[in-house]
């Protein structure tokens, strides 16, 4: 064996090692999905189930339940983690006909928070442990029941990002008091508030994920066609993760755009991890849990 070949093969191994390290053990649901599933960080299926819904929202709580909020409604499940497949339905909130909801977000004390709209009004609301209403805030001239909130989230000042999906829609952060204190540049799918105090947003349709601080200047963007071989569709669900990477969601449905449907990124953009688990395209919702 030449010494060319030697060094080619050892940079390979090295860069299949980086690669591997760089996967991660994750909840993933979606819209047109057909499932919400655990994926270990080699690729196999932990467990999975089938659900037709839109699910845009998936939460692995402390005792092993599943936290989902799928389009008509919120529920915790309770997998067989033991048969990799099927689940027991402990607690479930239908939204009222006529209306959408995409969040449930799992909050201090052990309470949801979730996000009904209706045509002309949304309504953000606080549960119990048990499911029920213990906060509601109105909000109206949003948008349609489809065309506002996707992923809501409650920060730690105890403001809450909302978001329309609506073409045109951006992110807003409400008070507790119903009004609105603040609205981004961009944001139709969800927004974060990061450690560091700024916001983290993706843009739906836009293809893009921004990160704006707190004076409202966009200081980190990833843009449509940033990343070398992967054209972003609609940016979704997302995670900025402990080593300052950001892990999202391409998903494809309102395009024939295709790539990727996870992906890594460092800040400076290069793609450390990205695959296409189950239906490509389709996952809307990732969360990465702990290693088994």
């Amino acid at each position: 064996m030449d010494a060319g070949m030697t060094i080619r093969l050892i940079l390979a191994v090295l860069t299949f090692s980086a690669v591997a390290r760089a996967q991660h053990r994750v909840l993933v649901s979606g819209c047109g999905y057909g499932e919400v599933a655990v994926i270990a960080a080699d690729g196999t299926v932990e467990w999975s189930h089938p659900e037709k819904n839109e699910t845009n929202d998936a939460w692995l709580l402390p005792n092993g339940d599943i936290a989902m909020g799928f389009k008509y409604g919120a529920r915790i499940v309770r997998p067989d983690w033991e048969g990799k497949t099927g689940w027991k339905v402990i607690r479930e909130r239908m939204t009222a006909k006529g209306g959408e909801n995409h969040s449930c977000q799992p909050l201090p004390g052990g309470g949801f928070l979730i996000g009904e709209s209706f045509d002309g009004v949304s309504r953000i609301i606080e549960l119990d442990a048990d499911f029920n209403e213990t906060k509601c805030i109105e909000l109206k001239g949003l948008g349609g029941r489809h065309s506002t909130f996707r992923q809501i989230r409650k920060t730690p000042q105890g403001t809450y990002l909302i978001t329309q999906q609506q073409k045109g829609g951006i992110a807003m952060e409400v008070n507790a008091a119903g009004e609105i204190i603040r609205r981004f540049p961009d944001g139709r799918f969800g927004a974060l508030r990061l450690e560091n105090g700024n916001t983290l947003i993706a843009c739906g349709d836009r293809g893009r994920i921004i990160e704006v601080d707190p004076a409202g200047t966009v200081v980190w963007a990833l843009e449509k066609d940033d990343l070398e071989g992967i054209t972003l569709a609609f940016t979704a669900g997302m995670q900025r993760l402990p080593n300052g990477n950001t892990l999202f969601c391409n998903w494809g449905g309102h395009s024939k755009t295709r790539g990727a449907s996870l992906i890594e990124v460092t800040p400076d953009k290069r793609v450390v991890w990205s695959a296409s688990p189950g239906k490509a395209n389709r996952i809307s919702h990732v969360k990465v849990l702990p290693a088994k």
